[in-house]
């Protein structure tokens, strides 16, 4: 069976549908092919999104929320929309503050261990995990590969350090596949270390969840709850699969050292910037990304190019002298990784008007491959009325729009699920699980041509839904 076929033929259907576009008639006149044309090429020629990606990354660093590097962010954010002209607003947020503290592993016991030999792990504490005593714990490690196989073992877990030894999928993520990948291997990061908790664990490591295997952790958010906060960790590939090959000897005990602390929530902001609209201009199209990060590395593609790409759009439009019909409205959005409290905050001031959302775009896939168009969250019958952007992408090879029901996006789900259309870059993500949530996630890990085609895309996209003649919403109830 050839999975790349669904792929393919996805990109062929949108090249054709794109070559539809005079024919479906129905754009504004804000949105003809010159001036689509026009901002695709001027997006493609600028490197301003990348100096931005740059700052944000090699300056403000790391950017967990409540982070001085987050509030770093927040400001250099703010500070270059409003020399754009843009209208700034900092919408006042309430984040989670964990930090992190030593994180120390090692193989303590096990089968064939030579005198006075001890192994290290590689290893780096999720989100919300729990803490040991300073002086660490040590514990032998039970090794399940599956929730099924946990639930079986139930009785052996009280006390163990649970390891989930689930192989991240990287064959799916060659295929165009990579966010059903990551959604199968992620699930044992976010629901495991609870899950062992409720069967009495005393630790939870999982195995890293992305396809380098360069003895990388990789790092995330946890379902742990107040009261039952064992110490989880991320564990590397190579060293989860040290533990299973040493399990299949004999019985494997462990010293884990973890020191992380959840601190009282921290004040901070979502960034809205916003190009006033002209004749619809209480309508709003929001162009965004989440400013936070996850703090081992500069979160490069997860997600500052999805941030510096919504400027990019803004800083497009203004340097053509263009103004949309709609305001268009970039935010930064914070606190995505661990809580989500920036998206829910607007969610709730705007819930009242929401109709006054004509669409949102997150862009939250970076770009360690190629832009290939356009997700939309819209209704089958909707879908005719793009056209005209597909064929102003064409000459970029990012022609494909391509619908789906839901979108999904970590800021605008509720939005979403509300009845605001969603939108998302089509990216090609087969190489970006490499470096999610990883100390790799790092400046030097983008191209400056694919942020260049992001932006263009992104500009095209945003401008697009601000002029057209033809409101795209749906009811709520079919998100039911």
């Amino acid at each position: 069976m050839n999975l790349r076929k669904p792929v393919l033929s996805a990109i062929a259907a949108g090249l054709f549908a794109a070559g539809l576009a005079h024919a479906a008639g129905t754009a504004s006149s804000a949105n003809d092919a010159a001036t689509l044309a026009q901002i695709r090429d001027a997006a493609i020629a600028s490197d301003w999104a990348y100096q931005r990606l740059e700052d944000m990354t090699d300056l403000a660093g790391p950017r967990l929320s409540g982070s001085p590097g987050a509030a770093a962010a927040v400001q250099q954010v703010a500070e270059a929309m409003r020399k754009l002209g843009a209208k700034v607003t900092l919408q006042p947020v309430k984040v989670p503050h964990w930090v992190r503290g030593e994180e120390k592993g090692q193989l303590v016991e096990y089968t064939g261990r030579p005198q006075g030999v001890v192994q290290n792990v590689v290893l780096t504490a999720l989100g919300g995990s729990g803490a040991t005593p300073p002086q660490g714990l040590t514990a032998p490690v039970i090794i399940v590969r599956d929730f099924d196989e946990l639930r079986r073992r139930a009785s052996e877990v009280k006390g163990k350090i649970v390891l989930f030894e689930v192989a991240f999928d990287q064959g799916m993520a060659d295929a165009g596949l990579g966010g059903p990948a990551y959604r199968h291997g992620s699930a044992f990061r976010t629901r495991g270390p609870a899950l062992a908790a409720d069967l009495g664990a005393a630790a939870a490591l999982v195995r890293a969840v992305g396809g380098a295997d360069y003895r990388l952790t990789h790092t995330g958010t946890t379902r742990l709850a107040d009261g039952k906060r064992i110490p989880a960790a991320s564990v590397t590939a190579e060293d989860a699969m040290l533990i299973a090959r040493l399990g299949k000897r004999g019985p494997v005990t462990m010293k884990l050292v973890l020191t992380p602390q959840t601190l009282p929530d921290a004040d901070s902001f979502n960034v809205i910037a916003d190009l006033p609209g002209t004749d619809k201009a209480d309508e709003v199209v929001i162009v965004s990304g989440h400013l936070d990060s996850w703090d081992l590395a500069t979160g490069a593609h997860d997600d500052a190019t999805g941030v510096t790409a919504s400027m990019g759009v803004l800083e497009t439009l203004k340097k053509l002298n263009l103004k949309p019909r709609r305001t268009i409205r970039m935010i930064a959005w914070m606190n995505e990784e661990n809580g989500g409290r920036g998206g829910d905050a607007y969610h709730q001031a705007h819930k009242a008007a929401l109709d006054k959302q004509f669409a949102a775009i997150e862009s939250d896939g970076g770009v360690a491959g190629r832009t290939f168009g356009v997700q939309a969250g819209i209704r089958p019958q909707y879908e005719k009325l793009f056209a005209p952007l597909q064929a102003a992408l064409v000459p970029i090879g990012a022609g494909v729009l391509q619908r789906r029901d839901v979108i999904g996006a970590g800021d605008l789900h509720a939005m979403e699920a509300d009845g605001v259309p969603s939108f998302t870059p089509l990216v090609d993500s087969s190489a970006y699980f490499n470096y999610h949530h990883t100390p790799a996630d790092t400046f030097d890990k983008v191209n400056p041509d694919y942020l260049k085609r992001h932006v263009a895309v992104m500009s095209a996209l945003t401008w697009y839904l601000a002029n057209m003649d033809q409101p795209i919403g749906r009811a709520p109830e079919q998100f039911n």
